[in-house]
């Protein structure tokens, strides 16, 4: 999954994409609402972690120019406030969920990964293929009796995969759905990725490649 986090605390933004990276979560991140706005009306996010109080484009605008804009991405709100008037404006504006500063840090990666299952057509939290487990809401893979000990982007693009249910998935949107605004359009990273998850899940083969088109289970 790809995440927006937009917040002007560079120390707080920059734990915040650290930790979601850690739980195998692909994130961008904007020190302002107006460049965050920008970005999230470009890219394709699966949530948007957005601070109320930003310089440029304030967090309460940001959130009312994407649902006008029609978004797919769900947004979850940070705030240093904590009463339930500013929850009840929070929500109001759009907003999927809310969440105060200070925050638990699994709190918040567990409300992003519930939030970006929803910001799809309905998928179950526990994706199955055969013997192949994908637990989306725990960040663990399984087969048969043997955990997959999956890199962040190879858990990504099974995932993915997974979630397409036979849909054959281009490499193109792998690239922008798993991988971060750092990634090289032009990289064979995808390729590299999709081998590599194949070695890891082993006999029978599950990634099937599809000429010209991508890939899928």
């Amino acid at each position: 999954m790809r995440v927006l986090v937009v917040e002007d605390d560079e120390e707080m933004a920059r734990a915040v994409a650290t930790g979601l990276r850690r739980a195998r979560m692909a994130v961008d991140v904007a020190l302002d609402g107006t460049s965050g706005l920008e970005r999230a009306l470009s890219t394709d996010y699966d949530v948007v972690v957005l601070d109320r109080d930003l310089p440029g484009t304030h967090g309460d605008d940001v959130c009312a120019e994407l649902i006008a804009a029609g978004c797919r991405g769900r947004v979850l709100m940070l705030t240093a406030a904590a009463t339930t008037e500013d929850l009840v404006d929070g929500l109001g504006l759009g907003a999927d969920d809310y969440l105060a500063k200070p925050f638990d840090f699994r709190a918040l990666v567990a409300r992003v990964g519930a939030l970006a299952r929803r910001a799809h057509p309905a998928a179950p939290p526990v994706l199955r293929r055969g013997d192949l487990v994908v637990d989306t809401a725990r960040r663990r893979a399984t087969r048969g009796d043997r955990p997959l000990e999956l890199s962040p982007k190879e858990f990504g693009v099974l995932e993915l995969l997974l979630a397409a249910e036979g849909r054959v998935v281009s490499a193109e949107e792998l690239l922008e759905r798993v991988w971060d605004e750092a990634a090289d359009p032009f990289t064979n990273a995808v390729k590299v990725t999709v081998s590599r998850l194949r070695a890891k899940l082993g006999d029978p083969p599950v990634v099937e490649t599809v000429a010209r088109s991508g890939y899928r289970v």
